[in-house]
């Protein structure tokens, strides 16, 4: 329900939904929203043409646009945290302050059960959060990454670091060991999970089996670690379960096995593809070879899967530039994708203590720029054949907007 008001003679728009309580006040120049999950966390603002967005885990990340389609980032410290939490909380306390019932400018007015809400929602201090963050890291081990798409998610983890962790160009898994959870462990992980998000779970949309590489876990091993989840959860209500896989490695699974995952709610895999050319994934450190990934997205396919193929674009500098275009449009062209899937690409990110940084330094790589890597996918995109008004969704993906 929306309700429609004036508070201080500024419009305030309050949305009541099933997943969230959002609070909406016009200025002058901007408008303000706060929106709240239903254990009445922040969950996302807008301030000053700010957008912010808040993990699970406590870090906010800020985004802005100054320009034509300059995007701006930023990562709160605890300071500037502490500071939008206190005021996000302090505005709808000031607001309640005036008495909303009693001014009569309120339509629908406003009913007891939207008053019950923002009365919580007020009441939540720095300590509410402190709490809430211990607790979240005691059912987490550090969640590395998620493709756009499952952000919302509700993340179980089955397994712990990444099956093989070698890749040059990602270091979100470097010095964890990697682990698959007994049945025992992860039914209790599940518990605590659903516990830990509580009445937040209507603002999740589906479940990810993390971390990186979760169902290279055997298919004997893990037939029991899906029927613990539903068990727990509704997975059709929450929308299916989705997970990494990394389709170069590991134990391969037959059309057979992702049928029997299907039957047990999994709706979509994504694989890491990074090129389709052999050499440059020798570069990248990434295991087997290109047409393993092709292999793995037809099994997944003739099994009633989906898949979400992701493409490192800049890999390689310049002097990979040609064949890592050439040779991974040849094989997204061979994988039959259709409206149910997803293409991401997936710009390189470097920093100085990336061993992908060290290692094309020493091999006189000369990188893309920004724009370059932009106009990489620009190619590949152009050059892709699908059939037509079946083609897959195609997608940026930008590491540096994860949060969780």
């Amino acid at each position: 329900m929306v309700h429609l008001g004036l508070w201080n003679n500024r419009p305030v728009t309050i949305s009541e939904k099933p997943n969230s309580i959002t609070f909406s006040l016009e200025e002058k120049e901007s408008t303000q929203v706060f929106s709240f999950d239903m254990e009445y966390r922040l969950w996302t603002a807008l301030i000053n043409q700010v957008s912010y967005r808040r993990g699970l885990n406590g870090n906010i990340v800020a985004k802005w646009n100054s320009g034509k389609e300059i995007l701006h980032r930023s990562w709160l410290d605890q300071t500037e945290r502490e500071k939008l939490l206190t005021y996000s909380h302090q505005l709808i306390r000031d607001f309640l302050i005036n008495d909303p019932t009693q001014t009569g400018s309120f339509s629908p007015p406003l009913t007891t059960n939207i008053l019950k809400h923002l009365k919580q929602i007020s009441n939540q201090t720095l300590d509410f959060y402190k709490i809430d963050i211990d607790k979240y890291h005691q059912v987490y081990k550090p969640v590395g990454i998620l493709p756009p798409d499952q952000y919302n998610s509700v993340v179980l983890q089955v397994t712990e670091g990444c099956s093989f962790n070698t890749c040059t160009f990602c270091d979100f898994y470097k010095n964890r060991p990697f682990r698959i959870k007994t049945s025992q462990e992860f039914l209790e992980h599940a518990k605590q999970v659903n516990q830990f998000i509580g009445n937040g779970m209507n603002l999740r949309r589906t479940i990810f089996l993390g971390d990186a590489n979760a169902l290279v876990t055997p298919t004997r091993k893990l037939i029991p670690l899906l029927e613990i989840v539903n068990q727990t959860f509704d997975v059709n209500r929450l929308g299916g379960m989705f997970a990494f896989l990394d389709g170069f490695s590991g134990e391969k699974k037959t059309s057979q096995d992702y049928l029997h995952l299907k039957q047990l709610g999994m709706e979509k895999i994504y694989i890491g593809l990074e090129s389709g050319d052999d050499a440059l994934l020798k570069f990248l450190n990434k295991p087997g070879k290109a047409k393993d990934a092709l292999k793995a997205v037809e099994e997944i396919k003739k099994g009633g899967l989906s898949v979400g193929v992701i493409i490192l674009l800049g890999a390689g500098g310049r002097q990979f530039a040609k064949q890592h275009i050439q040779n991974t449009v040849k094989l997204i062209n061979q994988m039959a994708l259709n409206a149910d899937d997803l293409v991401y690409f997936s710009e390189l990110i470097e920093n100085s203590d990336l061993e992908y940084t060290k290692k094309a330094y020493q091999a006189n790589l000369s990188p893309l720029t920004p724009l370059e890597r932009e106009q990489q996918g620009q190619i590949m995109a152009k050059d892709f054949k699908f059939y037509q008004n079946d083609a897959p969704h195609i997608s940026r993906y930008d590491i540096r907007d994860f949060v969780y």
